[in-house]
């Protein structure tokens, strides 16, 4: 049709790749594009089209997601000129890429007469892939009646502020938050097992209790009691969130020491097992350290 709206999509990573065929099953036609040819045959076996470059998605996209791994990138996309003078009228950010950044990519792109959503989302790959995603998004008012419906494909939209930048806050907040409590939760869940309790009983007691957390509920029973450390996330990209967060603080004048222990957690989680290893193998380092294994039955 000729008033149908296109979309396009850039970054099909582990959390593009389960997001992207979320728009094509809702009935969008989305032309994707990603550096890696094998990611976008995926892709195109789910329904989707692939482009030819970025700058073919710009020329047939009204709408262009961005789902990529670092700051750095998501600037060289937003504003290396793609989409200048192409038909892409709204650009919206899917990544974490921390608030300066999100501000300075809006900056560029309303110079170009673009508009720009700031829209991270939380829930890691398993959340992407079941349309579960808590999607937090800011945005001039004007986009926000076009975008929703757009994002809600994806899971459920927060709209937390209008200002791009806003939502990239809160998103560094609530990783920094998700990292502390996997930490406190390795620790304490070493000091029980090496004190004779039973690790599975332990995640059962504490989640109807007041000591319940993301990491009791999701992350040990998935991914540290059955030994297989995939939660869906590495230790390399959860410092660069951890880092972002503790840089805003700084420069807001708020303290955060608890954050900080966090930082130092995944540094020495990455130097022991990898920056692309999962972020649950922090709970490995704790387990070495106290000479014990955190298993289930």
């Amino acid at each position: 049709m000729a008033n149908e709206t296109v979309l396009g999509f850039v970054g099909l990573g582990s959390m593009g790749s389960a997001m992207a065929p979320r728009l094509v099953e809702a009935g969008h036609r989305v032309v994707a594009f990603d550096v890696s040819k094998e990611a976008l045959g995926v892709f195109t076996g789910a329904g989707g089209q692939a482009a030819a470059s970025l700058a073919d998605v710009a020329k047939q996209a009204d709408v262009v997601f961005l789902s990529l791994p670092t700051p750095q990138v998501v600037k060289d996309v937003a504003l290396g000129g793609a989409f200048k003078g192409a038909r892409t009228r709204i650009v919206v950010d899917l990544s974490t890429t921390g608030p300066r950044m999100s501000g300075e990519v809006d900056k560029g792109l309303r110079e170009i007469g673009l508009g720009f959503v700031d829209s991270p989302v939380s829930g890691g790959r398993n959340g992407a892939l079941n349309g579960k995603l808590a999607i937090m998004a800011a945005c001039a008012e004007k986009y926000r009646a076009e975008i929703e419906p757009l994002l809600t494909a994806f899971g459920k939209v927060f709209f937390v502020g209008d200002a791009p930048g806003q939502a990239q806050t809160m998103k560094l907040i609530n990783n920094l938050m998700s990292v502390v409590a996997l930490v406190t939760t390795s620790e304490g869940m070493a000091l029980g097992v090496k004190a004779g309790l039973d690790a599975q009983t332990m995640i059962d007691v504490l989640n109807v209790s007041s000591g319940a957390n993301s990491a009791t509920k999701d992350k040990f029973p998935r991914a540290v009691l059955p030994r297989s450390f995939n939660f869906g996330f590495a230790t390399g990209l959860s410092m660069k969130d951890v880092r972002l967060c503790l840089e805003e603080a700084e420069r807001q004048g708020v303290p955060m020491p608890v954050g900080s222990a966090a930082r130092t957690m995944l540094e020495i989680t990455q130097a022991r097992f990898g920056a692309q290893a999962d972020f649950t193998n922090i709970a490995r380092v704790v387990e070495e350290w106290a000479g014990v294994e955190i298993k289930g039955r």
